[in-house]
This record gives C-alpha cells, sequence and structure tokens, in this order.
C-alpha cells in the first residue's frame, strides 16, 4: 500500500493574544501590566490524505481551517505535532517541497496589481524554474480550459472578480503541482463562476491527479467535488469520513415536489406530511427521510399526480444540524 501524501498527527497551533479593557484608564494600566491567554486555533487534529483525493476541509468561521492549511504549506509553525506532506516537513521550507504544492487563498491576491497577469505567470515561470517548453504547453492548456486568452494580457485591476480568480488558478498551477490547499476558492463569485471553477479544479484533478484539500462556506463547491469530508470545530476535528454519510445520518427528512392534474385541496395534503408550499395546482411537503417513498407511493396513488420528485435536504441545513448537535454535546 502507497503512503499517504498528507499525514497529520496530533497538529496543534496556540497563540498568545492580549487581552484589553475598553477605556482610555484600561489603555493606561496596560502600559505597566497587560493580560493575555492562549487561544488553541488547532487542538490536536490528525488525518491522513491519499494521492489523488479531494477533500473538503469543512467548518465555521474561525474553526481553524486556514490555520490548518497555512501549517500544511509551511507559512505557519505548529506549536505541537507532526505533519508530512509529500515526503517533507513543510516548515522545512525546502525548495523541492515548494515547487510541488500550491496555495490559493481567495481573499488574498499573488497577481500584481498593477500589471498584466502574464508577467506574474512570467515571473512564477523563472521562481519555479519551468523549462520553456512545459511553460507554455501547461498555460496555454489552463488559459484554454479557463477561457481567459483574452484576459492575460490586461492590467490586473482592470479585470472582474470572476477573472482574476481564474488567473489566481492559473499562476498557482503553472508548475503543475501534485497537492494543491485551495483555501475559499470561488468566494464572491457569481453562481456560474462557481460551476466554471468547480468544473476547473475537477479536470486538473482527473488529468493530474493531484491531491486537493478545499476550503468552502458555499456547500455546492463541497457536494460537486468531495466524496471525503474533515469537519473542524473550535480547533478540534468532529468528523471525518464519506460525505454521503453525513447526509444518511444528519439528514431527517426530504422533500417532495408535486404537480397535480387538477386542484387538490390543502387539507388532503396534510396527512402526507408538513406542508411547506401550497397553490392548489402544486404543493411541496417535508417528510421523514426513511418513509420518502412509502410516502411518495401513497400520494401517486391517492391523488391525481403528473409529476413528482424526491429531493435531499440542502446540504447547508444538513451541515448546521451537525454543528449545532456538536454545541450542545459541548
Amino acid at each position: 500500500m502507497s503512503q499517504p501524501v498528507i499525514t497529520v498527527a496530533n497538529l496543534k497551533k496556540h497563540f498568545t493574544v492580549y487581552k484589553k479593557q475598553p477605556g482610555l484608564l484600561a489603555s493606561f494600566r496596560s502600559l505597566w501590566h497587560r493580560e493575555y491567554e492562549t487561544v488553541a486555533a488547532v487542538d490536536g487534529v490528525s488525518f491522513m490524505i491519499e494521492q489523488g483525493e479531494v477533500v473538503g476541509f469543512i467548518g465555521q468561521n474561525g474553526a481553524g481551517k486556514t490555520t490548518t492549511l497555512k501549517m500544511l504549506s509551511g507559512l505557519l509553525y505548529p506549536t505541537s505535532g507532526d505533519i508530512s506532506v509529500l515526503g517533507f516537513n513543510p516548515w522545512d521550507r525546502k525548495s523541492a517541497f515548494q515547487k510541488q504544492f500550491s496555495l490559493v487563498l481567495g481573499q488574498k491576491n499573488q497577481l500584481w496589481w498593477d500589471l498584466p497577469a502574464m508577467e506574474t505567470f512570467l515571473l512564477n515561470q523563472a521562481i519555479y524554474d519551468i523549462p520553456e517548453t512545459q511553460f507554455r504547453k501547461t498555460l496555454d492548456k489552463l488559459v484554454e480550459l479557463l477561457d481567459v486568452a483574452d484576459c492575460i494580457h490586461i492590467q490586473v485591476r482592470k479585470l472582474s472578480l470572476g477573472q482574476r480568480m481564474k488567473c489566481e488558478l492559473i499562476a498557482a498551477l503553472l508548475h503543475n503541482p501534485k497537492v494543491l490547499f485551495l483555501d475559499e476558492p470561488t468566494i464572491g463569485l457569481d453562481v456560474i463562476m462557481q460551476k466554471t471553477l468547480r468544473d476547473f479544479i475537477a479536470e486538473y484533478n482527473r488529468e493530474f491527479g493531484a491531491t486537493v484539500i478545499l476550503t468552502s462556506h458555499y456547500m455546492d463547491d463541497v457536494k460537486e467535488l468531495c466524496k471525503r469530508v474533515i469537519m473542524i470545530d473550535r480547533g478540534k476535528k468532529i468528523y471525518d469520513g464519506s460525505l454521503q454519510n453525513i447526509i444518511d445520518k444528519y439528514a431527517r427528512n426530504k422533500t417532495l415536489s408535486l404537480v397535480f392534474s387538477e386542484s387538490v385541496p390543502k387539507k388532503s395534503l396534510t396527512t402526507f406530511g408538513s406542508m411547506k408550499e401550497w397553490n392548489k395546482t402544486s404543493a411541496t411537503l417535508l417528510v421523514p427521510r426513511k418513509e420518502a417513498t412509502k410516502i411518495a407511493a401513497r400520494l401517486l396513488e391517492s391523488l391525481p399526480v403528473q409529476d413528482l420528485n424526491i429531493e435531499e435536504a440542502p446540504l447547508e441545513a444538513i451541515i448546521r444540524e451537525v454543528f449545532g448537535t456538536q454545541a450542545k454535546a459541548a
């Protein structure tokens, strides 16, 4: 069995932060006496990721996701614990390691604001020592996949957010990294651009066998790209496994969307489930997940159903349920 590409064992990152009371008097007091507290941003996280996996790293704001990615990429030193990425200790910051991964932060730019994106691409070619033939081949392919041929020679400041994010990805992928750390890569984008970037990430993973860790608050990103998710809450890992298992465990209900061939009284539907919407010839019902198929069959037998659709609960609602359950248990 091959070695995991990423191994994390009991990883911790603690920060010492200054506590200041409000008010001018407190500011003067702090000149002689300061109070500090230790915050556990990451607190004993462990996991392994195999080559080619696309793993969703999920958590609420402040859960420790970005801090973990920064330690995996060598930007931050851990307080304790062990990390191995591609057989390297990231904080050694060896050139051989840095040429094999990329970190894309959705809210941070690596492109030069006043220059065309192409200038950054050429700079990265020099930094990563990419041979000219490989550089041109990779660049042409990425530009084609992301459809930005008309953008890369325009000042970055003049590009739309979606165009800039596409160029950010190109800059991050020119050296064909084996590991990708993507932190909110679709943040702020419209739904069409989000879908475009998701399709591109999936295609890059298939073609190059890259290992991907993805954080996102857009659950469509996770649902479409990740079969496995790692959930982190207040620095601690609370789940690591199949996304489908999360759905099976925490999704209590399914939604039945109905269209009728004739008007149906509202009261004739209330016995089947909880009513969400109704307007005589259509209705939406919330029913227990395990009974959805049986209830659908009963509806088809007893009412003039023209069309029926069974849908899972939105992933966002399921994830909220998971974190809500954890909060109650804490």
